[in-house]
């Protein structure tokens, strides 16, 4: 399976925009494993999952098959970031206690992958990973933003992006699979970060590619008429996440 790369041209605007994972959530992977010294984060991107583990676990091993994701990836004294695909880590066979990866399972040969975290998995070892799809601000705000993913770029999505719209819950997993917690992202952003963050979408890049102009330069004086006069706004994201152990 060929890496479909959609965020090297803009690994820099990925860093900055990509909204945090909730600290509840590695406190609960953290607690499933029996041991905390080595974690696997896998097509790591800007490294936030990576740098949050690094709080946990001795040493984490943070890969994207990015180049660039990589190179900006943010830097923490317990991660080490490699470049790879999540099909072939070049890690040790039973030397991970925690395999993630978060926004991502989407883009893998996802039978490779399997097959490749329980290969370097520790018998107790867990595997885990989340996704999360459209935030909420405002009914007024939700809606313009819905006809944008759906109508405007809705067609420059790729095929598999409606697994993250299941929740990732359409997917058969090999694993025995744990009852996880409900957590969500949340973040407060001015009407340019929500904007920023909309142009980091692969589809709203493959419309550029296509079109050769940015439909978020629409959206945004749309929003900006129903943003209101308070410049911060709350935004929440439902995470969903599964995890397991391998038999």
């Amino acid at each position: 399976m060929r890496f479909k790369d959609h965020f090297s041209g803009h690994a820099s605007d990925y860093a900055k925009f990509r909204p945090h994972y909730p600290q509840e959530l590695f406190v609960y992977l953290a607690r499933l494993t029996a041991e905390k010294e080595c974690a696997w984060d896998c097509a790591t991107g800007n490294g936030q999952a990576a740098v949050a583990l690094g709080e946990f676990f001795r040493h984490v091993i943070a890969t994207d098959a990015s180049e660039k994701q990589i190179a900006n990836a943010l830097a923490h004294d317990r991660v080490t970031y490699r470049v790879a695909p999540a099909e072939k880590s070049e890690l040790e066979r039973d030397s991970v206690d925690l395999v993630t990866a978060a926004q991502a399972l989407h883009w893998f040969d996802r039978e490779a992958f399997f097959t490749e975290a329980k290969r370097v998995l520790k018998p107790s070892g867990i595997l885990a990973f989340w996704s999360y799809n459209l935030f909420k601000i405002s009914p007024e705000i939700d809606r313009l933003v819905e006809i944008f993913y759906r109508e405007t770029v809705g067609p420059y999505w790729d095929f598999d992006r409606q697994l993250v719209e299941s929740g990732y819950r359409t997917i058969a997993v090999p694993f025995n699979e744990l009852q996880t917690p409900d957590f969500h992202m949340q973040a407060e952003w001015s009407l340019e970060d929500v904007v920023g963050y909309l142009r980091t979408w692969s589809a709203a890049k493959a419309f550029i590619t296509a079109h050769a102009f940015d439909p978020v330069s629409d959206l945004s004086d749309q929003l900006r008429s129903v943003w209101a006069t308070t410049k911060i706004r709350i935004v929440t994201w439902p995470l969903s996440v599964r995890a397991g152990r391998f038999s």
